[in-house]
């Protein structure tokens, strides 16, 4: 298919890259694509940002037939990188597949989303037109973060996968994740409310889970804490995820994170973790893990290192973990080796191209 492409006359300001936060400006230009039950997936374009027109009665309002994924851009020496876009595009697929919605050429959506780079390529932090080369080092950790979305646009109050739907991809420049440094964060296992469970979603990226998980994080933030430890929807017992990123525990010089079971998201940087973890001869463990089993070891110490893995933090140590009426710190509160290797080693690759060893990255 030809993309077809409307430019906006009028360009946005860029605004000033220390207040860029997160997901709240959005760059000039956008990539839509529609989807008929009998024409299939038509109409790629490139235009203006613009608002979404829903009717009342749109299929995802009613029954959240909706998915997304989220990636980066990055500015690097030589240009712009990416970072294991196709995995992406791939893990949407099967979040599609589940939620009965149909499935994307990833080829296809991929060159869409470099197109559309290409036009936008002067959003990605720092901007050229303000920042010299030899400044790239003092903004890395911003980005552009990229939000390809599907959802359900079809016209009809019934129960059933939609016959119309709408892809999309927009781009938001954001700030870095740790402006101050990296910092160990305070975690909350929830042991009331659950996120997923096993032939749920809880496996892909839809709407629905992140919906679900919002209550509980406020309930945690009002506590004081900075995240929640999902434990699993059946026994709450079994290590899941925290907040919107997986976890991994440094126990007895063994890196173990929970398995996939199918109510945790198959996390591109969890995988990236593992795969690295592996070259650098660390045994690696992934299995259900008790959360009586976890306090048990942090009382003795035997919790050398703890952080999440996600697309937005990368690496994000944990300090303390408090369950029930029990808190452990986690290597005196303070960030643990491999938890600073790790995020050296990956935003190297993501940043400046370095080491990429596994090829991962992917230059605009």
């Amino acid at each position: 298919m030809d993309i077809n492409l409307s430019l906006s006359k009028t360009l946005k300001t860029k605004p000033d890259e220390s207040g860029l936060g997160f997901g709240r400006i959005f760059t000039d230009h956008m990539f839509s694509m529609d989807y008929d039950i009998d024409k299939g997936w038509h109409n790629p374009r490139i235009h203006p940002y613009e608002d979404i027109r829903l009717d009342p009665a749109a299929t995802v309002l009613h029954y959240s037939q909706c998915a997304f994924e989220g990636l980066k851009a990055y500015r690097t020496p030589e240009g712009i990188n990416l970072f294991r876009p196709r995995d992406n595009f791939k893990r949407m697929n099967t979040s599609c597949r589940r939620l009965a919605m149909p499935e994307l050429d990833e080829e296809f959506v991929l060159s869409a989303l470099l197109k559309l780079l290409e036009i936008e390529k002067d959003w990605v932090p720092p901007f050229p037109d303000r920042t010299i080369r030899n400044n790239l080092k003092k903004s890395e950790g911003a980005s552009l973060y990229i939000r390809p979305t599907i959802i359900a646009n079809d016209p009809f109050l019934g129960v059933h996968a939609a016959h119309k739907y709408l892809f999309f991809i927009i781009l938001s420049p954001s700030g870095a994740y740790y402006p101050g440094g990296m910092a160990p964060i305070k975690i909350y296992v929830e042991d009331e409310y659950v996120r997923a469970v096993r032939g749920g979603l809880g496996f892909t990226k839809a709407g629905a889970n992140y919906a679900a998980s919002i209550l509980a994080g406020e309930k945690a933030q009002k506590l004081g804490f900075t995240q929640v430890l999902w434990l699993d929807g059946v026994e709450k017992r079994y290590i899941e995820e925290v907040g919107a990123m997986n976890i991994f525990f440094k126990i007895n010089g063994e890196l173990v994170t929970p398995e996939l079971s199918g109510s945790i998201l198959p996390g591109i940087t969890r995988d990236s973790v593992l795969t690295i973890a592996r070259s650098m001869g660390i045994n690696t463990i992934e299995k259900k893990l008790d959360v009586h089993d976890l306090i048990e070891a942090g009382k003795r110490g035997e919790i050398e290192d703890a952080f999440g893995t996600g697309t937005a933090a990368v690496i994000s140590p944990i300090g303390w973990l408090t369950y029930q009426d029990t808190t452990v710190a986690i290597n005196n509160g303070k960030t643990g080796a491999l938890a600073q290797k790790l995020y050296d080693m990956l935003t190297d690759i993501q940043y400046r191209g370095e080491k990429d060893e596994f090829g991962w990255a992917m230059k605009l």
